[in-house]
């Protein structure tokens, strides 16, 4: 399990707001890139929209699709481009892996938001940057990392609420002022051959599920059969043995009892109507702050950590969406079910191949100050954002 979750008081980060630390990460971004994550080449579509609203002064917010750990410092490559730093609001467990980040991050103008709660110290830096109009604002609208560059989750209101309030500030500015966003969309393309890069990971995987190694199985039937070994032991520990069924409805099942169980324990109402990623937000911030603020014994403080573990599990299994490998699968998506793989059972991710990044930018969405009519189930907002990465990204409407 990641470190995701901080059991110390939280204490909000803010961004430092000078350009000579953005300039020189710029000069070692695309080896960073290159040797961390195999970005090894980029393309950049419709630049000329960003960079119209620039030059108008607009207050602007981006909100791209998150698919990958890259897709900050790919957002990053995108501003060397335009010769704009950006501001970006990034979660506090980010700040709190290393020292190294604690000291890098916020001089690269990322600030904390805490996922566990409500932030208003986030909210309030938000509304000002965007306000103040000195540098884009990077706000990932569906607040986590999906894993899965062919899907994108619901998007959280949150960004919607930050764009109105910025757009109240700035139409009250001397001179007033506009807001706009634009959607932002990554799609990550793999360069050359599949196989030789990704054959040394799944024979380590399958060598760690105690499987024969198989290379002149197809990749794909590779693939799936350890998708099966690693569900296997998933229910070894919440069923008591493997189950029947195909491997997706063995997913959903196992799935629902880890959330059904915490849910009954933790307010004893189950959400099946949410999302998976709304009901494991629902539980974090009932549990965290039980452990954060040391009212549990040892035994109590092991047991609500194994909660979280298996939080972290659902929130896992959730990215391996139905149909995700039927009929004849991209590269692109055999290559995340494999690091998808390597993730959960390592908690790590190397580059296996060369990848090419296209970013997308979308057409400006003017965000009016006056506030959202009572009511109003969906946000016309975020509706708009929803449906141009979904055209720019090319998937169809769920």
């Amino acid at each position: 399990m990641q470190n995701v979750v901080v059991l110390e008081p939280y204490v909000p980060v803010p961004p430092r707001h000078g350009n000579w630390f953005p300039k020189l990460f710029s000069f070692i971004l695309p080896w960073f890139l290159r040797k961390s994550y195999g970005i090894v080449d980029f393309k950049f579509v419709h630049l000329e929209r960003v960079q119209a609203s620039l030059r108008a002064g607009h207050g602007i917010l981006l909100m791209p699709n998150h698919c990958r750990d890259e897709d900050g410092l790919v957002m990053g490559r995108l501003s060397c481009e335009l010769r704009q730093w950006f501001y970006y609001m990034g979660s506090w467990h980010v700040f709190k892996m290393d020292p190294v980040k604690a000291f890098v991050l916020p001089r690269l103008g990322l600030f904390s938001v805490y996922r566990e709660g409500a932030d208003r110290a986030a909210v309030k830096t938000s509304v000002d940057i965007v306000a103040r109009a000195r540098r884009p604002l990077v706000i990932f609208p569906e607040g986590f990392l999906g894993r899965t560059n062919d899907r994108l989750n619901a998007l959280m209101d949150g960004p919607g609420a930050i764009a109105r309030a910025a757009a109240r500030k700035r139409a009250h500015g001397k001179p007033p002022g506009q807001v706009v966003i634009h959607p932002v969309a990554i799609r990550y393309k793999v360069l050359g051959p599949l196989e030789p890069g990704v054959n040394p990971v799944l024979a380590e995987i399958e060598a760690l599920l105690h499987l024969a190694p198989e290379p002149a199985v197809a990749l794909r039937e590779r693939v799936e059969r350890i998708a099966a070994a690693m569900l296997s032991c998933y229910e070894l520990e919440y069923f008591g043995g493997p189950q029947t069924g195909t491997v997706e409805e063995r997913r959903a099942a196992l799935l629902q009892k880890i959330l059904h169980q915490l849910e009954d324990e933790w307010g004893g109402v189950r959400y099946d109507e949410e999302t998976v990623q709304a009901r494991v937000r629902r539980l974090r911030i009932a549990i965290v702050p039980v452990l954060t603020q040391r009212k549990a014994d040892d035994a109590e403080h092991q047991r609500l950590w194994r909660h979280l573990t298996s939080i972290y599990l659902a929130q896992q299994l959730d990215n391996y969406p139905p149909g995700y490998l039927d009929g004849e699968p991209t590269p692109e998506r055999l290559l995340e079910t494999i690091e998808r793989f390597q993730e959960d059972l390592t908690d790590k991710v190397r580059p296996h191949v060369p990848l090419q990044a296209t970013i997308t930018i979308g057409e400006a969405i003017v965000v009016s100050p006056a506030r959202e009519a009572r009511g109003v189930v969906i946000d016309p907002l975020l509706s708009e954002v929803e449906r141009q990465l979904r055209t720019m990204l090319g998937l169809a409407k769920t």
